[in-house]
C-alpha cells in the first residue's frame, strides 16, 4: 500500500538526487593535484588519500579528478612543500605546520607544548587562530588559500630510558617535534635533538637519544614501542597540525560556486572526521603502545604508561608563559603578537609579550 508518508519520502528522495545533481552542475570541471604528509601515518592513509582520491571526484559527479601523492613519496622534505605551492609547482600541499616556521615563524603560535592539553582546547585554539593563519599563508605564500587545519594525535614523549614524570626529562637527549618543544624541552633542562621522522626508531635504540617526541599511534605505526620502555602521555610537542593550502593562481581559476563547495566538502568531510578521530586515535595510540585497553592495530607493545601530575602541569605552564611565549613573540612582528592574544590568547587566559 502506497501512504501519505511512502509518497512523502519518495519525494525528499528525488529532491535530493535532484538537487545534488544541480549542485555537480554548478561545479568547474577541472582537476586537482594533492600533496599530502606522511604517507605511512594513519592521518593520510583513513582520511587525506581517501577524501582526495575518491570523496572528491564522487561528490563532485566526477567533474574534478585528482592526482594524489604525498610529499615522501615524491622526495621531498615536509618544509619544501609550501614553497613549491607558492612557485605554482604544487597545487594544493598538506604538511605539519612546524616544518614551514623558518619561513613563517607566526604559523607557530597555533601549536606550543602544553598549550592545549586535550583535544577540545586544542579545535578551540585552532578555531581562534584560523584567520590569522589565512592571512600568513596569504602572505608568505603567494595568495595561497587556507583549506583546512587539522591534528595528529597528541604529542607524547618515547623513552628508552626510566623516567617517572616530566622533570626526569632534565638532562636527557629527546628528539623535538618542533622549534618550540625544543625549547620546552631546554626549559625542563633536557637536550632538545633535531631528528628526520624516520631515523627516530634507530637513534632511539642505538642510545644516540634517550627520548622522543610523536602522536602516540604515530608512534606505534612506526614501531617506537619496540625500541622504548616508557610513554609519558601529556602533549609535550602539543598536536603537530596539519595544514592544507591551495595553491593562489589555482583557487583563484575556480569559480565561486566551486570555492564554496570545496570548502564544505573540506570542512564536513575531512576536518570534521579527524578532529573527532583524534581523542580516540590518542587513547587507542597510548594502549596498543602498553597494552592496556583496547588495540585494534596489530600486536601490541609493554611500554610503562608514566602518570603525570598536578606539579607537571603547574610546571609546563610556567615555562610557557616565561620562556616559549616571550621567545616566539621574539621571533615575529608585534601585529603578529596582538592577534595571538586577541585569538589564541583569549581562549587560554595567556598573553605573549615581546
Amino acid at each position: 500500500m502506497i501512504t501519505r508518508n511512502s509518497l512523502v519520502s519518495a519525494a525528499a528522495i528525488t529532491l535530493a538526487v535532484t538537487g545534488s545533481h544541480a549542485v555537480a552542475q554548478e561545479i568547474d570541471e577541472t582537476s586537482l593535484s594533492y600533496v599530502g604528509s606522511w604517507s605511512s601515518l594513519s592521518l593520510y592513509q583513513n582520511f587525506e588519500r581517501p577524501f582526495w582520491e575518491r570523496h572528491i571526484p564522487e561528490a563532485s559527479g566526477e567533474r574534478i579528478s585528482t592526482n594524489v601523492t604525498t610529499f615522501d613519496q615524491m622526495g621531498l622534505s615536509g618544509g619544501e612543500v609550501y614553497r613549491l605551492m607558492g612557485r605554482d609547482v604544487v597545487e594544493i600541499a598538506s604538511t605539519v605546520i612546524n616544518y614551514a616556521v623558518q619561513d613563517a615563524p607566526e604559523l607557530e603560535g597555533l601549536d606550543m607544548p602544553m598549550l592545549a592539553p586535550d583535544v577540545e582546547t586544542a579545535r578551540e585554539v585552532a578555531d581562534a587562530y584560523r584567520p590569522v593563519l589565512a592571512d600568513a599563508f596569504a602572505k608568505r605564500y603567494q595568495n595561497a588559500q587556507l583549506l583546512a587545519v587539522v591534528p595528529y594525535p597528541s604529542q607524547m614523549v618515547f623513552c628508552n630510558v626510566e623516567i617517572d614524570g616530566l622533570s626526569d626529562l632534565a638532562g636527557k637527549k629527546v628528539r623535538a617535534s618542533g622549534r618550540t618543544t625544543a625549547e620546552f624541552l631546554e626549559a625542563l633542562g633536557a637536550e632538545g635533538i633535531t631528528l628526520n621522522f624516520s631515523e627516530v626508531p634507530g637513534a632511539l635504540q642505538r642510545g644516540v637519544i634517550d627520548c622522543a617526541v610523536t602522536g602516540s599511534l604515530s608512534g606505534f605505526s612506526s614501531g617506537w614501542h619496540e625500541v622504548s620502555t616508557h610513554l609519558y602521555p601529556l602533549p609535550v610537542g602539543g598536536w603537530d597540525h596539519v595544514v592544507t593550502a591551495m595553491n593562489g593562481n589555482k583557487w583563484a581559476s575556480l569559480s565561486s560556486e566551486t570555492q564554496e563547495w570545496l570548502m564544505s566538502e573540506i570542512h564536513d568531510n575531512y576536518e570534521n572526521p579527524v578532529w573527532e578521530s583524534a581523542v580516540e586515535e590518542t587513547r587507542e595510540g597510548i594502549a596498543c603502545l602498553t597494552g592496556e585497553g583496547e588495540c585494534t592495530r596489530g600486536d601490541v607493545g609493554s611500554m610503562v604508561l608514566v602518570e603525570a601530575t598536578d606539579e607537571d602541569f603547574s610546571e609546563a605552564t610556567r615555562h610557557l608563559e616565561e620562556t616559549l611565549l616571550p621567545n616566539w613573540a621574539n621571533r615575529v612582528d608585534q601585529e603578529w603578537v596582538d592577534r595571538w592574544n586577541e585569538t589564541i590568547g583569549s581562549v587560554t587566559g595567556l598573553t605573549a609579550a615581546k
